[in-house]
């Protein structure tokens, strides 16, 4: 008669019920044990070493699609600037810094709602709701502390174009959308891919 450790069908179920049964013994020597446990620990082994090897596979591939889902800070390519912080970049799309230098203005421009860029510049950068966005412009054209919010760019052609034509523009887009060629800032000494980097 077939020995009902091993009849079950489902490797899963069978392993789960032999790893039951070998921790269930008493201790024994290792070269006392019947051979069937002996199979058990075997496969047990076999088991955690698939688990820790899928495991760091899981882990590589979330942080190439993290790496992958940056955003860019773009910029006009005789923009005077290399690299930004985070802080400054918010005034810069919140209309409280208004020039790169005394002779060039800042044009910034913005992705529309619903987009994914949008949505990581609301939380990260503005730590705002998409309502409160738009309370917190209202409010600052009403008190002339601004003419208007920042140019929506429908599509990343525009927002490329757009950047490459104009002085002193910039936009926040997606790393694979950047066109090859185009001016990338770092935000506080970091580019885009890199450990540390905030806008994901």
């Amino acid at each position: 008669m077939q020995d009902s450790t091993f009849s079950d069908v489902n490797p899963r179920r069978r392993a789960l019920r032999q790893i039951g049964r070998f921790f269930a013994v008493p201790f024994i020597h290792h070269t006392e044990l019947p051979s069937k446990y002996l199979f058990a620990r075997k496969q047990i082994l076999k088991l955690a070493l698939l688990c820790a090897i899928m495991s760091m596979g899981l882990r590589g591939v979330a942080a190439q699609t993290d790496s992958r889902n940056d955003l860019a800070v773009v910029v006009n390519p005789h923009t005077p600037v290399d690299n930004i912080t985070l802080e400054d970049l918010r005034k810069i799309f919140l209309g409280e810094r208004q020039f790169w230098s005394s002779n060039m203005p800042v044009v910034p421009l913005i992705r529309p709602q619903g987009t994914p860029e949008r949505e990581v510049v609301l939380r990260v950068l503005f730590k705002m709701t998409e309502n409160e966005y738009k309370k917190y412009w209202i409010t600052k054209v009403f008190r002339a502390e601004a003419t208007n919010e920042p140019t929506v760019a429908l599509t990343n052609s525009f927002a490329n174009d757009a950047v490459a034509a104009i002085p002193g523009s910039v936009t926040i887009e997606n790393v694979k959308d950047v066109p090859r060629g185009a001016k990338v800032l770092k935000i506080d000494g970091r580019k885009p891919g890199e450990p540390g980097y905030p806008l994901r």
